[in-house]
């Protein structure tokens, strides 16, 4: 199986003692990202609507950077400072999301550690084959007499 880093100077650099993003066999793992401009590090905007669509923007920057998109997402964590902005991200993650939509948590969180920052995603992709699973036929026993 393989595994190792993505990095994407597209994508949010890192404001820690961790990766971007790592590929392990079928699957890609998005570190938690915010609504960091890729080049200066700060934060942007002041909505919810505009930090929901930079830190997707973010997270679609590492995962091309592996040769994966949004439509890859099987997963996704987000933390929001305040669960009261539900709905407005909502909005904008039904809309950068397509249908079947993957399947989230989403909680709220103290984002103190980023002055400003209402929302926080991670996510995992897979990337596996695009093979359909098979029929499953019931092979009926015959009596022999």
């Amino acid at each position: 199986m393989a595994k190792y880093v993505i990095q994407s100077k597209k994508g949010a650099p890192p404001r820690g003692a961790y990766s971007q993003g790592w590929r392990a066999g079928d699957f890609i793992f998005v570190t938690g990202t915010g609504p960091s401009n890729p080049v200066s590090g700060a934060i942007v905007g002041d909505t919810i609507e505009q930090q929901t669509e930079q830190t997707i923007d973010n997270i679609s920057a590492i995962l091309e950077a592996d040769g994966a998109s949004l439509k890859d997402v099987v997963k996704v964590t987000v933390h929001l400072s305040d669960t009261s902005l539900f709905a407005r991200y909502n909005a904008v993650y039904a809309r950068r999301f397509s249908q079947p939509y993957p399947v989230r948590t989403t909680v709220g969180s103290d984002l103190g550690h980023s002055q400003g920052m209402l929302i926080e995603m991670d996510c995992i992709a897979y990337r596996g084959g695009t093979r359909k699973p098979a029929k499953r036929t019931v092979k009926k026993k015959v009596r022999r007499r």
